[in-house]
């Protein structure tokens, strides 16, 4: 088996980034897989200094003790993949706004819009005036099909999959393509990640066996959350291991703190990562977000 952690360098990995990162790391160590990184750069024209965040990310991974194997590889160099995976999809051209989407659907503000199919049956003479005006996205046609994934922590996750965008009106590859087809190719077959991610499951497992692949193996992990249940965000420079450590605080103590939110350890262990592979299991791992302020640590 194979496992990944897959970052984007839009800013430097907060605490709930680096959890996941040794979560993922402990499950590949723990089967005796290998561990890769990949760097989630679709958009790299748009990430402001991805270069230099990307180093520091990596830096933070390797001083957690998070070691890897193979190359890393970054999304933006791998194009190609993409657009021969797209020729293997049917698909259709899109002109609706994410406005558009949203007042069809009227979904609420934040919710991810379940998209009605408005340029799926559109005539190529319709198609033909609506280019003139607007550059289309592609979408797959899914023909609302419904599939169901088997999470190890939060067992069956069903859903309708609704034509989801695969490629950007900008020319860019969505996420949703991009991770399947690298997660392929790649041999992932253990995909670890944070559980907003959950809903997203079911779709790209539909999206695999579309393309002739496996689907991998999930498993979603609870967030980590500031104490009045808001999300940590990256932009917001949540305490990140660079703030931790210039705070006093040693590696093995913040691994042991990462640990006993995991239930993995007892507060005020401090531990090596390698001292966690053995205690290791996928089903014990908590169900609930942790809340907490890392600033009080």
């Amino acid at each position: 088996m194979t496992g990944r952690f897959a970052p984007t360098p839009t800013s430097d990995l907060h605490v709930g980034n680096l959890r996941t990162a040794l979560v993922a790391w402990l499950a590949a160590r723990a089967s005796g897989s290998d561990f890769l990184i990949r760097v989630e750069d679709l958009d790299v024209t748009r990430l402001r200094d991805a270069e230099a965040i990307t180093a520091r990310q990596l830096s933070d991974i390797a001083t957690l003790g998070l070691d890897h194997d193979g190359d890393i590889v970054r999304q933006s160099r791998r194009f190609g993949l993409y657009e021969r995976a797209l020729a293997g999809l049917k698909t259709y051209e899109c002109f609706c706004s994410r406005k558009d989407v949203a007042e069809a659907t009227m979904a609420p503000h934040g919710a991810t819009p379940f998209y009605p199919g408005t340029c799926r049956d559109l005539t190529p003479a319709q198609r033909a005036r609506k280019r003139e005006t607007r550059v289309p996205c592609l979408r797959v046609d899914a023909g609302a099909a419904k599939t169901s994934i088997t999470d190890l922590l939060h067992g069956e996750v069903s859903g309708v999959v609704d034509d989801f965008v695969v490629r950007r009106a900008d020319g860019v590859f969505a996420y949703n393509l991009a991770v399947v087809v690298d997660d392929q190719e790649q041999g992932i077959d253990q995909v670890l990640r944070g559980d907003d991610l959950l809903e997203s499951a079911p779709r790209q497992a539909w999206l695999a066996t579309q393309l002739g692949y496996t689907p991998p193996t999930y498993l979603h992990v609870p967030l980590v959350l500031a104490p009045d249940g808001t999300r940590l965000a990256k932009r917001d420079n949540a305490a990140g291991l660079s703030r931790l450590l210039e705070r006093g605080l040693a590696v093995p103590a913040i691994v042991g703190i990462l640990a006993a939110s995991l239930g993995l350890a007892k507060t005020g262990e401090e531990l090596d990562a390698r001292d966690l592979v053995e205690r290791f299991d996928p089903k014990a791992l908590p169900h609930q977000a942790w809340l907490t302020d890392p600033d009080s640590w």
